[in-house]
């Protein structure tokens, strides 16, 4: 599965828009993006790269993936 550019793994948080306005009241369109970090999770015994929201990753929604075979090994043998 690709990872998705500007979307939470998780939650679906994803872009917002809206309008930049300047002290001259001049409006022009702007974006909001979601501060997203990349995790490695594992999916049916795999090591996998997703992209999840800061406020997912504090809220413990995904268990990060450990690092190395055998303790990968180790996890996916439960």
């Amino acid at each position: 599965m690709a990872i998705d550019r500007h979307k939470c793994y998780t939650c679906g948080k994803g872009v917002t828009f809206g309008n930049a306005v300047s002290h001259a009241n001049n409006k022009t369109r702007r974006t909001w993006k979601p501060n997203l970090q990349v995790a490695r999770i594992l999916i049916d015994g795999k090591v996998t790269r997703i992209k999840v929201c800061t406020r997912c990753l504090h809220a413990n929604k995904i268990r990060r993936a450990p690092r190395g075979a055998a303790a990968i090994a180790a996890v996916a043998a439960k």
